[in-house]
């Protein structure tokens, strides 16, 4: 059974990217919205953590918090709409909300 894991907190508030990474199958997706965007900082030890699951990791993240926050997003990360974030969590069995 597949999961699309969002996320939506900042990496630097609390473990939940730690945890979802932990738990994440060979099947599932990560999103990251809203602050979890911050993840994506350049030389941080969350993007490092991204970066060396890159390759076995199904990885996405809203165009619109990226563009608000002004954060770089690497070539190996989709960037979605929300329209496409809709259609995306239709192509998982479950939506697993990290709140």
């Amino acid at each position: 059974m597949s999961t699309l894991h969002v996320l939506s907190h900042s990496p630097f508030s609390d473990n939940r990217l730690d945890s979802c990474l932990r738990l994440l199958g060979v099947n599932d997706g990560l999103l990251l919205t809203g602050d979890a965007v911050y993840a994506l900082q350049p030389g941080s030890a969350p993007f490092s953590q991204l970066q060396d699951r890159a390759d076995g990791l199904s990885l996405y993240v809203l165009e619109e918090d990226v563009q608000a926050r002004g954060l770089p997003v690497p070539q190996w990360i989709k960037r979605l709409d929300y329209p496409a974030f809709v259609e995306l969590s239709i192509t998982y069995d479950k939506v697993n909300s990290w709140l």
